[in-house]
């Protein structure tokens, strides 16, 4: 392998853009029906080390980009808002490293209640992300919040679920 890209830091910084020109800021500023029917943004804000189907173009989180963001209080301030921008998308919301369901999560509107589906897949990277990228509380917090709420108030498939409790392992 050749030397590590900088893409991933430069626009996790907020010095450069993703393939299509759009900065981490634009990306957060996004409505929900752009979050859940584009599919070409969450690789960029929860890189992991393997590409996605959906985005051939994103950069992969070599060691090189795990020990920035180790080293980065920006890169992992960054990481959490764009983590805060995703749960409030899923019906949920953080208080430091305490995540919780809001008041208006249902079956209906937050449709990574039911049982499968490329949200379950969304979840999995988010928390495999977090913890590869040194945020371990945050991984756990996301990782047990959807476990207990996709459990008792949808009707996630243990699949998923599975899959759920394993994506915090390196």
């Amino acid at each position: 392998m050749g030397e590590p890209s900088n893409a991933l830091i430069e626009f996790y910084s907020g010095r450069s853009r993703d393939h299509k020109g759009r900065t981490l800021e634009d990306i957060w500023a996004m409505p929900p029906f752009w979050l859940e029917h584009t599919h070409d943004y969450i690789q960029w804000l929860f890189p992991i080390p393997e590409a996605g189907r959906f985005n051939s173009f994103a950069p992969l989180l070599g060691e090189w980009e795990r020990a920035a963001f180790e080293e980065s209080e920006t890169l992992q301030a960054n990481q959490r808002r764009s983590l805060d921008v995703m749960l409030a998308f899923f019906g949920l919301t953080r208080e430091a490293a305490y995540i919780a369901a809001l008041p208006e999560l249902n079956m209906r509107e937050h449709i990574w209640l039911k049982r499968g589906g490329h949200n379950h897949l969304r979840i999995s990277r988010i928390i495999r992300s977090l913890h590869l990228c040194h945020q371990p509380a945050l991984a756990a917090a996301f990782q047990h919040a959807v476990i207990e709420i996709g459990s008792s108030q949808g009707a996630v498939s243990e699949q998923s679920i599975g899959y759920w409790r394993a994506a915090n392992r390196s």
